[in-house]
């Protein structure tokens, strides 16, 4: 097979993917080492370069990562050196990965322990993914052209640039006219960055304190009046994540030339730097080696609760919110605690909490919220903040529920039953309660209506009991709504009326409001889940996310049977741009509550750019038979 990277044609028959590879004996005593490698190319045929994969990565018993696209690949592996080398030999044979910078590095044998296992250093997993790292978290967005990555600096380059902080870096490139035109970029994650970064006198060092790559392209819309018109230095582990990011920041055009990024990143500078040079504290790494360090041994990280120097990892400790791995020290860890990451600290979600440590997992409590949840994969106490995962389990999605009018979580749980079944590999439900309660309504037999519809004929027959009806509520409720505390039944003022919706408008701030208490409680959600009465009111939610700032984040909306609300922020504000699904019932289907055009009109009111349309022959339901589940299941897993 042959293929073109750059204008030239390439083959891929030289690495021989059917080729024999004798099997590497085991021998535990022979020196091990770790390989990190990453290429962007043009690929046009995955199923050739996967074959090589499978096979030489079984044959030299090599253990980690491969992750193919169409775009290239990113390679973290581990095994016996002598191994590695043989790996990199065949890899390249092949002119596809000429460049190519293979970061290899000595360290003890994994062990089965549970840092291997999260790290994926237990087994070798191949596939073939849409992009080599997530840089949206929309993941409808077209990724920046890898084209326009901002230009390489060797270690010694990137060092003398701190050093000088002003003057030319070489004759090609732009000049550096003033130190405080010249500014280092952190593209890690907070995690990362608590234990190390690169600190240069008169250079400022910018730290987006994110949880995911994927939420810094967001910190750099929102800080780029403060990057124009600088030259960035930007920096990573490796050099993969800078690729995306630097190419996103010059895509904004005017001002966003001088985008520089360190070639091989951390790695090869302490490589270059033994001593650490620029570099304080440790380059945490993905695999089971946790962090590596220089000569240099001073602790840039704390203890997230008594806040003396610590940096060690190894106990895989996460927030109980966000799942994001907290730094808590030996002695900390046989105490109680409340394990809370910092962001999560800033938005008051370390309120109320009693905790516990038992062998690395936190359970918390709290002792204030009175909101109601109901969780598909785990039963949740009405009081019970989320669990963290198991140690080596990924982490789902988890995706906040809003009930369909006259409804209750519980019975929206069993409805959607199917629903969770066929996600629960990847997606936690979160069902909970609307604010507003309604009264037992019911029609006697035989009602007759003036045709006014306001005053009905004298029941007939006993009311329904009463003592067994679970309550029922509401997101949206008629203007002259006013709750009460009665349980008793009342006769229905008319017959049911397929467009009662249309009057359901008043109650949005109140819902809204109880919604940011419970995220503040709940939270984080990836995203938000309406069906037919709860999709207007999620619609609602992220129209009005898309004009303010919010406690409340969601990376996506799915909006089942619904329907728009007659409010501003839905009707006089542009288009919304959260990327949204919409599954309702086609012009022939049997959805006889929300009609085709009305869950139209409100998919009408999100941007094209990232909305996706699954139209469906059934009833007034979320579908969960093929090809539906299939198209859900495809839309959701873009965000993992």
């Amino acid at each position: 097979m042959e293929l073109e990277v750059e204008g030239h044609l390439l083959s891929l028959s030289t690495m021989e993917p059917n080729k024999i590879v004798e099997p590497e004996p085991l021998e535990d005593d022979e020196e091990h080492g770790v390989l990190l490698y990453y290429k962007y190319a043009q690929i046009p045929d995955l199923d050739d370069l996967l074959a090589f994969y499978n096979s030489n990565c079984s044959a030299l018993h090599l253990l980690g990562r491969v992750r193919l696209s169409p775009l290239g690949v990113n390679v973290t592996v581990g095994g016996k050196m002598c191994s590695l080398k043989k790996h990199i030999s065949a890899v390249e044979s092949n002119s596809l990965f000429h460049g190519t910078d293979f970061k290899l590095a000595t360290s003890p044998r994994p062990l089965n322990n549970k840092v291997a296992k999260e790290c994926g250093f237990t087994s070798l997993s191949i596939r073939i993914v849409k992009e080599l790292v997530t840089l949206h978290s929309n993941p409808l967005l077209k990724p920046p052209e890898i084209s326009d990555a901002g230009k390489h600096l060797s270690a010694t380059e990137f060092h003398s640039a701190l050093q000088i902080a002003g003057q030319s870096l070489d004759d090609e490139s732009s000049t550096l006219t003033d130190r405080k035109q010249l500014v280092l970029l952190d593209a890690r994650n907070l995690y990362e960055t608590r234990i190390g970064k690169f600190h240069a006198p008169n250079v400022e060092t910018l730290d987006p304190g994110i949880r995911q790559y994927s939420d810094l392209p967001s910190w750099i819309d929102e800080n780029s009046d403060d990057l124009r018109g600088k030259s960035v230095l930007m920096y990573c582990t490796g050099g993969i994540r800078c690729e995306m990011a630097s190419a996103y920041l010059r895509s904004k055009g005017a001002g966003f030339e001088n985008v520089f990024q360190l070639f091989g990143g951390i790695q090869r500078y302490l490589e270059q730097y033994p001593n650490g040079g620029f570099f304080k504290g440790k380059n945490f790494v993905f695999d089971h080696r946790i962090s590596v360090g220089s000569s240099d041994t001073d602790i840039l990280g704390t203890c997230l609760l008594c806040c003396l120097p610590f940096d060690d990892y190894s106990s895989r400790l996460r927030c109980t919110y966000c799942r994001m791995l907290i730094l808590i020290c030996y002695s900390c860890q046989k105490e109680s605690f409340a394990s809370v990451c910092e962001l999560c600290k800033k938005h008051g979600k370390d309120v109320g909490l009693i905790s516990s440590v038992e062998n690395g997992r936190s359970d918390e409590m709290s002792a204030q919220s009175e909101l109601k949840a109901v969780s598909s994969n785990a039963k949740l106490s009405p009081h019970m903040s989320p669990r963290q995962e198991d140690i080596g389990h990924q982490r789902k999605l988890r995706i906040l529920c809003l009930h369909g009018f006259r409804q209750n979580a519980s019975s929206f749980k069993g409805r959607t039953a199917s629903l969770a079944k066929k996600l629960k590999s990847f997606v936690e439900l979160v069902f909970v309660d609307a604010p507003h309660e309604l009264p037992f309504i019911y029609q006697p037999s035989g009602i007759e209506t003036h045709p006014d519809c306001t005053t009905p004929s004298p029941q007939e027959g006993p009311p329904p009991p009463s003592q067994h009806c679970k309550k029922k509520f509401a997101w949206l409720v008629a203007p002259n709504y006013s709750q009460s505390s009665e349980t008793e039944w009342k006769i229905a003022d008319c017959p049911f009326d397929v467009l009662q919706y249309q009057q359901q408008t008043g109650g949005f701030d109140a819902s809204l409001a109880y919604l940011r208490d419970l995220y503040a409680q709940q939270g984080p959600f990836d995203g938000i889940l309406g069906f037919s009465h709860g999709a207007a009111m999620a619609a609602a939610i992220c129209a009005r996310l898309g004009m303010q700032k919010s406690e409340l984040e969601f990376r996506f909306v799915i909006l089942c049977s619904g329907f728009a609300l007659k409010l501003p922020e839905l009707l006089d504000n542009g288009l919304a741009k959260c990327p949204s699904l919409h599954i309702f019932g086609s012009d022939h289907g049997k959805d006889r509550q929300i009609a085709n055009q009305a869950s139209r009109e409100l998919a009408s009111l999100f941007d094209d750019g990232c909305a996706v349309t699954i139209q469906h022959d059934s009833g007034h339901i979320i579908p969960t038979r093929s090809p539906y589940i299939d198209q859900i299941k495809d839309f959701l897993q873009r965000f993992l």
